[in-house]
């Protein structure tokens, strides 16, 4: 069965998205976290699931080969729909899985247990999760450590997406530092020691440039209207007459 759409999808999706993780390589933090869930619930499968518009795809995974399935047989698709760990003793048992690709065929899940992702804004964007191929249940301590693993999760996550914003806002400062200040009357140019000057004078101090000068038509006629209008005259064919 296919879960619902999760409620504020829209925003569930857009904070995904800020994340910028979607697709990225595996990375040893988020790694020890699934090694851990694994270690600690006993279990061969360790999934962090990330649930996009179609699909969910793991950041990292332990005993799974797959990088991504469909949303349409996402378990995790169904943990994102509450705030509380979803806990499925038997999926075979369970209508909402027992007819389930998953459940049916490889991986041949059972036992699933997901923690849901919930970002800091209240979007849960995913789950960690931990499954077997037999029935089984979780002691109060290991789901416990579960939701605690998972909210390591979020913080890993988080450091990310401040960690991106502190970049790109160091970038926009330097080229904000880059910047050329202008004289707004003059046009004249302020170079690293607080000085005027002119274009070419700051130009030529940054490269090995030289200038030949001209006048556009524009000022020629502006500020030399005589020359301009004799400039004219000359570029007037001749009366044939």
């Amino acid at each position: 069965m296919r879960a619902n759409v999760a409620p504020r999808e829209a925003a569930r999706l857009e904070a995904l998205k800020e994340y910028r993780i979607l697709d990225t390589d595996s990375e040893q933090s988020y790694d020890d976290i699934t090694f851990l869930a694994a270690h600690l619930c006993e279990v061969p499968i360790a999934l962090i699931s990330l649930v996009d518009a179609d699909r969910q795809w793991f950041k990292s995974k332990v005993g799974l080969d797959v990088s991504e399935t469909s949303r349409d047989v996402s378990f995790c698709a169904h943990a994102i729909l509450g705030d509380r760990t979803l806990v499925v003793k038997d999926a075979r048992e369970d209508e909402r899985f027992r007819d389930n690709a998953l459940v049916c065929s490889e991986p041949n899940i059972v036992f699933y247990a997901g923690v849901p992702l919930c970002t800091p804004s209240g979007d849960r964007i995913g789950s960690l999760c931990v499954i077997d191929r037999r029935p089984r249940e979780l002691s109060a301590l290991q789901i416990r450590s579960l939701e605690t693993l998972a909210h390591q999760v979020v913080l890993q996550l988080e450091l990310k997406r401040i960690s991106d914003q502190l970049a790109g806002a160091l970038q926009r400062l330097d080229v904000m530092e880059r910047l050329i200040p202008i004289c707004s009357y003059c046009k004249g140019i302020r170079n690293d020691q607080g000085y005027w000057g002119t274009v070419e004078a700051f130009i030529k101090s940054h490269d090995n440039v030289e200038f030949s000068h001209g006048v556009c038509d524009a000022c020629m006629a502006k500020y030399f209207p005589e020359v301009a209008a004799l400039g004219r005259e000359a570029s007037e064919p001749n009366d044939p007459r």
